[in-house]
């Protein structure tokens, strides 16, 4: 594989354990998206009409959400970008798409892979898609958020093969 990088938001931990076996499989650099704003667990309770979450997810105008960080060193040196990301409500956590419309990946290759309990891909990855600055985008992989050691090896084996 080229030189990559594994962009991931992690809310709870799931999303980091698998993008950090990913890119010890692959040798590939890693960048934690994170808010200023860190997610509490009583803020990510989507059982709680009034938890911060679910209250974003009511009102779409209240996920443009802050962020740390949104410059990655040497972002121009990487030609794969690999975004992971849990799903929300049936699409990706909105730190995700807040750090996307920040970084420019034109000239990239982008495979994203996302991390969810009981949903699917959804139309995650193209709502993603959509609010990037470019990149060629693949198809968007789902993992269960306790993947298994060999299913994460598995995935990121293949990417090397396509290289």
């Amino acid at each position: 594989m080229n030189k990559a990088i594994i962009i991931y938001y992690s809310a709870q931990g799931h999303t980091k354990t698998i993008a950090e076996k990913i890119a010890a499989n692959l040798g590939a650099d890693t960048f934690e998206i994170e808010p200023k704003e860190k997610y509490t667990e009583e803020d990510l309770d989507w059982t709680n009409d009034n938890s911060r979450s679910t209250r974003e997810h009511a009102d779409p105008t209240l996920r443009n959400i802050e962020l740390a960080a949104t410059k990655i060193p040497n972002l121009a040196d990487y030609d794969t970008v690999i975004i992971g990301y849990p799903i929300w409500w049936g699409i990706a956590a909105w730190p995700t798409n807040a750090f996307i419309k920040k970084i420019d990946l034109n000239g990239k290759t982008i495979i994203p892979f996302c991390v969810s309990h009981s949903s699917g891909v959804g139309e995650s990855d193209k709502l993603l898609q959509a609010d990037a600055n470019g990149g060629n985008w693949t198809e968007c992989h789902r993992f269960y958020q306790d993947a298994r050691d060999e299913d994460i090896k598995a995935w990121s084996d293949q990417l090397k093969s396509k290289s």
